[in-house]
Order: structure tokens, then C-alpha cells, then sequence
């Protein structure tokens, strides 16, 4: 009989009790004592810190700290490991091309791999590279989240995930296809399927729900409009799952009347690390699968209680293949206390709330360009506006630096600018300039119609 060795390996019965999905889910964590999640946490750690002494990248990084294997490395001790990031990742790279050693095992053969690369939104595209668990226990945990917050047997999912290299579209039809009942309609990006004929498709085929990025639902929405079709009746869309900026709901749902918008957030090196529920109180990390610590960005130590910080992922799932032990994200969040509507034991945060690697300091405040679309959603003038910005980072004549965000807005004219410098600057605790442009008019800038992640910092200095 011929055996298929992903399959094999990605182990669905075992997937179904270590990883459960819908009703299963709930059922199995909804009460359950932090302690008995934590039990849950250790013997899962267990298994990634083993894989990670059988891969070069942590024996030479550990290494560099004086680790040895065989030290007893609880949860507990997770402070005694090194923090490390995409430079370190890149760097090793670099050193043993093509992919690095991150994804090789001493101890036994690689076996079967899934190869993908970041956006580059940061830089050089990354490999990044999955076993068949590892892999699998991402996509269970992304089917949790669409079945959570309503998907059902009847929807018709219309997905703007990118595919080719990145992650994005081929993780969300492997979640999608394989943990739920739902039909998806995987059209992709502006290029790989134009704006217009995606709102053609998506009334012919009545989507319900829309996974992707928030900013680009917002495009189609005006395109939508554009084509004659009103969106919420000839596309009936009800549910939103995806990226949404910080402030972006009110507007999103507006644009798509009788939707409702669910948050989550993940980097493609991790897979989702945490999401909405039906209740929208906050982000749960998925601490089945994720120790979640949030640190500063300047000290490296804990943040104080609802402090934003960098998010610090160690995966507990990825036991098969380049697991993830303190890998900073440079995503921002903060804390939130308490278990939520849905009394899981897991940790809570507020959701993505920018980047500290793209932090401009000005004046010695700090200010992050991704969180500056919810300043702007209760800014004079804006109404009408299509939620679009860019801010432009440029040295005056006198050396100082300064911050001009560009906004779209319906009827640009510079009384509307100067009252949105003025509420920015309020917001921000630091004056900032603004500019007013036409719908559409940043677009080239953010890279909207052709990236996943629109870019929201131009660096001219």
C-alpha cells in the first residue's frame, strides 16, 4: 500500500485531541485552571526544547549563552534563553544558504517540508520553512478561530490572501479546507485577480464571509459601489475575519452594512497567535500552542501591566521542525487582565498595535506609524474619507525631524489638513504636520493594491 508521508506525519487523530476545533474546543478549555493549562504548556515545551538542541541554530545560539544540553529548561527558566529575531534569522541565512540551518535536524532526516518566505515588508524575503505537525497545528488553529466566530457549512468565504511565495493565501485554503465546512473562493490579491472582478465573482457566487486584510476589504468596498453592487445586498457578506488595523472596525463595518469584524493576528513565521471571539473583548493567544511574553523594547525586560511591548513568541507546536524559542516579532501589544466573556485560561492582549522597528522618535516621543489609522478614525474632516494614510519621515533645514501623515480624504483642502495636524499632534503629545490628498492618492506610496501589509512609513530623511 502506498503511504504519503505528510500525512502520516501531520497525525490527525493525534491533531484532534492535542489541537481541537469548534465545539471540541470550547469543551476542552472553556473553565480550565490556568495550572492545568500550564501542565499542558510544560510537556509541550518539553518537546520543542529537545528539537531545538537537534537543530544547529539554537546549538550555536545557545551555545553563545552558555546553555549546554541536558540543563533543565522548564517554562520557568524561559528567561535564561536568548531572545532572537529576524536579523539573527537572516544572518544565518546568509552564513549557510539557501535556507539556513533553523529547519535542519542532526538527529534524524528533515522529512517532509513546506517551503514559503515572508513578505519582505521588513527587508529581504525570509525563508521559512514547516514540517508536516508544526504546519498542521497552525491550520487547526486557524480553523478554531473561523468556526469560533461563526463560519458554518453554508458560507462562502471569499479570501484576498496572497499567493506564490508568501504564506498567507495557501495557509488560509489549507485552514479553511481541511477545519471547516465552509466553500472558499481563494481570489487572492488586486494582481492576481483585479478589484473588479473580484466584487463580479463575489456577488455570482454570493459571498457571506471575507478573510484577508482589512485595508484592502475597504478598496473593494468602493470598487463594489462603483460596479452598481451594494455591498450587504448583492454580496451578502455578514462576517469579516482578518487583519484589521487599530480603528479600522467602525469603518470597515460601515462599508460592509450587517458584517461584523473579527481581529486576528499572526506573522508568518508562527502561523495565528492569537484572535478575537465572538465577544470581540480582546485578543486570546492561542496558549495551547504559544507562550506569549510581552517585553520592552529598549530593556529587553517584562512590560508592566497593560505597557505596550514587543511580542516574544516561543510556538509550542512547532516540535517537528524549526521550532520557535523566543522569537521577537517586534509587534506591539499590551496586556489585558482577567479571562474574558468566554472563560478560557488563556492569555488576553489588546491585538497588533504597531511595530517597534518602525517607531519614529520625535522629540523624544514615540509614535508608530501602523497605529496611526485609529487617531485618525475621530479626526475633524475626515468623514467620507476612504481610512488611507502614509506617513512621510523628512529632516527640515534646521536638522530637526520631522512627521507629515498623508490622508485621503473626500475634498481635500488645507483648513481640513491643519485641523487634522492639530488633532494628531493633541493625540500624539508631539506636533505633527498633515497633508490632505484625493481617494486613492497614497496608494502607489502603501503599495495597497499589490502588497499584503500596506506599507505606512516613507523614510526621505
Amino acid at each position: 500500500m502506498t503511504t504519503f508521508p505528510y500525512a502520516s506525519l501531520s497525525d490527525p487523530a493525534r491533531m484532534a485531541t492535542e489541537y481541537p476545533v469548534g465545539d471540541d474546543f470550547l469543551s476542552r478549555y472553556v473553565g480550565m485552571s490556568t495550572d492545568e493549562l500550564r501542565s499542558i504548556q510544560e510537556q509541550r515545551f518539553a518537546e520543542v526544547v529537545r528539537t531545538a538542541w537537534a537543530t544547529p541554530f539554537y546549538q550555536r545560539l545557545w551555545g553563545e549563552h552558555g546553555l549546554e544540553p541536558g540543563d533543565a529548561l522548564g517554562l520557568e527558566a524561559l528567561d535564561r534563553l536568548p531572545v532572537f529575531d529576524k536579523s539573527r534569522v537572516m544572518a544565518d541565512v546568509a552564513e549557510h544558504p539557501p535556507f539556513g540551518s533553523l529547519a535542519i535536524r542532526t538527529d534524524r532526516p528533515a522529512g517532509p517540508r513546506i517551503l514559503q518566505t515572508t513578505s519582505g515588508t521588513t527587508g529581504s524575503p525570509q525563508p521559512v520553512l514547516w514540517g508536516p505537525w508544526g504546519r498542521e497545528v497552525q491550520n487547526a488553529l486557524l480553523g478554531r478561530v473561523y468556526q469560533w466566530v461563526g463560519v458554518g457549512d453554508d458560507d462562502v468565504l471569499h479570501s484576498v490572501y496572497g499567493h506564490g511565495l508568501v504564506n498567507g493565501g495557501h495557509y488560509a485554503r489549507e485552514a479553511v479546507t481541511r477545519y471547516t465546512d465552509a466553500l472558499l473562493l481563494s481570489a487572492g490579491t488586486g494582481i492576481e485577480t483585479s478589484s473588479e472582478r473580484q466584487v463580479q465573482v463575489m456577488a455570482q457566487f454570493g459571498a457571506t464571509v471575507l478573510i484577508g486584510f482589512a485595508d484592502y476589504f475597504r478598496r473593494l468596498a468602493d470598487v463594489a459601489e462603483a460596479a452598481g453592487l451594494i455591498p450587504g445586498r448583492n454580496i451578502p457578506v455578514r462576517l469579516i475575519v482578518g487583519q484589521l488595523p487599530a480603528g479600522s472596525r467602525d469603518d470597515l463595518e460601515a462599508r460592509w452594512p450587517g458584517a461584523v469584524a473579527f481581529d486576528w493576528y499572526g506573522v508568518a513565521d508562527t502561523g495565528i497567535v492569537s484572535a478575537e471571539g465572538p465577544a470581540r473583548d480582546g485578543h486570546h493567544v492561542m496558549s495551547d500552542a504559544t507562550v506569549l511574553e510581552l517585553l520592552d523594547p529598549d530593556t529587553g525586560l517584562q512590560v508592566q501591566a497593560e505597557a505596550l511591548g514587543d511580542m516574544v513568541v516561543t510556538s509550542l507546536g512547532k516540535s517537528d521542525l524549526a521550532p520557535l524559542i523566543r522569537f521577537n516579532t517586534h509587534d506591539l501589544t499590551s496586556a489585558l487582565a482577567g479571562r474574558g466573556a468566554a472563560d478560557l485560561p488563556f492569555q488576553r492582549t489588546s491585538g497588533m498595535r504597531g511595530r517597534s522597528d518602525q517607531m519614529v522618535k520625535l522629540r523624544g516621543i514615540n509614535v508608530y506609524p501602523t497605529a496611526i489609522g485609529a487617531l485618525l478614525a475621530n479626526a475633524p474632516g475626515v468623514e467620507g474619507a476612504t481610512g488611507e494614510y502614509v506617513c512621510r519621515l523628512e529632516r527640515r533645514n534646521d536638522g530637526a525631524e520631522h512627521l507629515v501623515v498623508l490622508v485621503e480624504v473626500a475634498s481635500p483642502s488645507p483648513d481640513v489638513a491643519a485641523a487634522i495636524a492639530a488633532h494628531l499632534s493633541s493625540a500624539l503629545g508631539v506636533k505633527v504636520g498633515a497633508e490632505t490628498v484625493g481617494p486613492g492618492a497614497t496608494a502607489e506610496a502603501t503599495g495597497l493594491t499589490v502588497r499584503q501589509k500596506p506599507s505606512r512609513l516613507l523614510d526621505v530623511r
